[in-house]
């Protein structure tokens, strides 16, 4: 059964204050996210691109949306299969390629640590993150790889 779902936002150029598009150098990229009921999320580009790096950019925002999905799909997929998580930490990487006129991303690389209750599940662990992977909405949204490199350990256990 599928299901539709929508998501709505406002984003906001506040980099205007500052002036007019008039020369690509010479203008601010901050700008606001908000969505009804949640912080405001201010963003900018990327540093490469003219961006205060100090701020979120759309590309570090596609990589925490793929990081952040695949724990929340693996946290589900692990409870269903009665298999006791008890620390998630991800160090996730992307890879963009750059192009003369736009540019894509090549990969992301997700490389989540996990800490599991029992020692003896942990190549369940290990497998459930497929299971995540392909439940993951947002890596089913994009057109490049997202690659899992897990490390679990069971509690007690040296790191």
């Amino acid at each position: 059964m599928s299901q539709e779902h929508h998501y709505r936002l406002r984003t906001t150029w506040t980099g205007a204050a500052e002036g007019p598009t008039t020369k690509y150098n010479a203008y601010s990229r901050e700008h606001t996210i908000e969505m009804d009921g949640k912080p405001v999320l201010t963003g900018s580009a990327d540093a490469a691109f003219l961006g205060d790096a100090a701020l979120y950019n759309p590309e570090d925002l596609l990589v925490a949306a793929l990081s952040s999905c695949h724990m929340l799909a693996y946290l589900a997929t692990c409870a269903s299969a009665r298999v006791p998580i008890l620390a998630y930490q991800d160090d996730a990487t992307g890879t963009m390629l750059q192009k003369p006129v736009g540019g894509h991303f090549t990969e992301v690389t997700l490389r989540p640590r996990v800490t599991i209750a029992n020692a003896d599940q942990i190549e369940k662990a290990r497998d459930l993150h497929a299971v995540a992977a392909r439940q993951c909405f947002i890596a089913g949204s994009v057109n490049f790889p997202v690659h899992h490199i897990p490390e679990i350990q069971a509690a007690g256990a040296a790191a």
